[in-house]
């Protein structure tokens, strides 16, 4: 298998271990044809995407212990979709990213210079 590539080039880094994220609990935001949500752009979350994603029905606070995620709080770091992302940024609330844990697959969704615009990394 090839190594997971960031929407820089270069090698995808850890989002985060703590939350652990990613669709496979990997820490990293790979992606596979089982993620249909494809969870591929890690951002750190703020309090108005959390409040946006909840009210389109995504409430990412909450902990489901059953499924091994502990709720998000402003701040953390978790792999989210990239559509809802796109959503965020169209209603004005997306969420910093880091691009060098951001999959390539997320430019099959957004662009890179829109990433770039909010990113936390340096380009």
């Amino acid at each position: 298998m090839a190594e997971a590539r960031n929407v820089l080039g270069g090698k995808l880094e850890i989002c985060s271990l703590s939350p652990r994220t990613g669709f496979f609990r990997t820490g990293t935001c790979v992606t596979g044809p089982e993620d249909t949500g494809t969870h591929v752009i890690c951002a750190q979350v703020t309090a108005e995407f959390l409040a946006f994603t909840r009210a389109r029905g995504n409430d990412l606070t909450t902990p489901a212990p059953e499924f091994g995620f502990p709720g998000l709080k402003p701040g953390d770091r978790w792999c989210l979709c990239a559509l809802r992302w796109r959503e965020a940024l169209a209603a004005g609330v997306a969420p910093p990213v880091v691009l060098a844990a951001t999959h390539e697959a997320a430019l099959k969704f957004v662009s890179l210079a829109d990433l770039k615009r909010h990113a936390l990394d340096e380009a």
